[in-house]
C-alpha cells in the first residue's frame, strides 16, 4: 500500500468514526446545521453508503399538509453530501446538480427512511443515489447528484 492511500484510509476511518457516534441518536447535536433542524436518527453509514430516519413534522410540510419537496430534496442533498463527506477525501465536494423525483406523499407523524450510496467515486466527480421511502417501503422521492471537487480542505473531523 502506497503512503497516500494509507493516508486516505486513515482519514476515511477518523471521518467514518466520528459519524458513527451519531448512530442511534438524535441528529440535533450534529455538527450540519441543516442536519439538526431535520433532526434524523443515524441508522447507518459505511464507505459508500448511509441510511438516516426521519419523522415528517408539520415545519416540514407545504399547505396541502404532505412533506415539502423543497424538505424532501433537502433530506437527500444532506445525506449524499454527508456520505461522500465519509468517504475521506482531502478537499471538499459541492453538488453539481441534484435530480429529484417526487413519487408519492408523505404526511405529519410519517416515519421516513433516507438512504443514500454511491454509484461512481472518481477522482473528482462522484455520483451518488438517494431514495426516501416510508416504513411501508413506499418510494416517497428519489434523487440523483453529481458533486465535484472544490479547492477546499477539510479537516479530519469537524474542529480539527
Amino acid at each position: 500500500m502506497s503512503t497516500h492511500s494509507l493516508s486516505d484510509h486513515q482519514t476515511e476511518n477518523k471521518r467514518l468514526s466520528f459519524l458513527r457516534q451519531f448512530i442511534g441518536k438524535p441528529m440535533d447535536q450534529h455538527f450540519s446545521p441543516v442536519a439538526k433542524w431535520l433532526n434524523g436518527s443515524l441508522i447507518s453509514i459505511g464507505e459508500g453508503e448511509m441510511v438516516v430516519e426521519y419523522l415528517v413534522r408539520e415545519d416540514m410540510c407545504n399547505p396541502m399538509g404532505t412533506l415539502h419537496g423543497g424538505i424532501a430534496a433537502t433530506i437527500l442533498d444532506d445525506i449524499v453530501g454527508t456520505m461522500v463527506y465519509a468517504l475521506g477525501r482531502e478537499f471538499g465536494f459541492t453538488s453539481v446538480n441534484l435530480n429529484c423525483d417526487f413519487l408519492n406523499p408523505a404526511i405529519v407523524g410519517d416515519v421516513l427512511v433516507a438512504k443514500s450510496t454511491v454509484i461512481r467515486a472518481g477522482k473528482n466527480i462522484i455520483h451518488v443515489e438517494g431514495r426516501l421511502v416510508n416504513t411501508q417501503g413506499r418510494i416517497i422521492a428519489k434523487c440523483t447528484s453529481n458533486l465535484m471537487q472544490t479547492t477546499f480542505k477539510l479537516p479530519l473531523v469537524p474542529g480539527q
